[in-house]
């Protein structure tokens, strides 16, 4: 079975045409101002028209306003909301109706324990996302550059569709996915030289191993 991908924390046309000429399912696009991928709204809408119309494009928020998420949507023309803060069920579902968008939802993870939080989710959203938790003193949400054990996954007999993430590079995703089980994976700092700046080369890369992954 093919994996999907998705290349994340994108802020330029010319990467996300290069992540779509390879392959890649999703190209993500970071709505948080204190991240280093932020994409303003005027940007987002710059944007737009230099994007490929062959990939899903997914808009990640972290305990945004319900305003602002909609003023993305129609800024970048989104397919999905990727939410990875501290949202409550029903907003997702209150999200999903109010904008007509598939919904991603972000579940950090450490241990075995941890894929229990997805339970109260899964008929909410579309997907669900398992990072890796933030490590302690992080400033950002998700994995930062770090991953959990991906064999916690393997055993696990879910019934609906999920992405890995956390810590995921073009060395160490056969790995990844050989002891998860994933058939869809997420990379943002995986594919960058330095946080916020991302590497054609090591997007191709990526997007090149996941599909020798067999």
């Amino acid at each position: 079975m093919a994996v999907h991908t998705k290349i994340c924390g994108l802020s330029t046309a010319e990467h996300a045409n290069l992540a779509a000429f390879y392959g890649a399912r999703w190209l993500g696009f970071i709505f948080y101002e204190p991240s280093p991928r932020n994409v303003t709204l005027q940007a987002a809408f710059t944007m737009r028209r230099h994007l490929p119309k062959r990939a899903e494009r997914v808009g990640v928020f972290v305990n945004a306003n319900h305003n602002f998420i909609e003023a993305a949507v129609d800024a970048l023309d989104l397919d999905w909301v990727q939410l990875h803060g501290d949202e409550y069920p029903h907003e997702v579902s209150e999200l999903k109706n109010r904008l007509g968008v598939s919904v991603i939802k972000a579940v950090g993870v450490s241990e075995r324990a941890d894929l229990a939080q997805a339970d109260a989710f899964a008929s909410h959203a579309d997907a669900i996302l398992f990072d890796a938790k933030p490590p302690k003193g992080a400033t950002l949400p998700g994995g930062n550059a770090v991953s959990f054990p991906w064999h916690i996954l393997a055993d696990q007999k879910l019934s609906y569709p999920w992405l890995l993430a956390g810590g995921l590079t073009a060395e160490n995703l056969p790995a990844a996915i050989a002891e998860s089980g994933a058939h869809a994976v997420d990379v943002s700092s995986g594919v960058e030289d330095t946080p916020g700046q991302k590497s054609g080369e090591k997007i191709e890369a990526f997007l090149r191993a996941a599909k020798a992954v067999r």
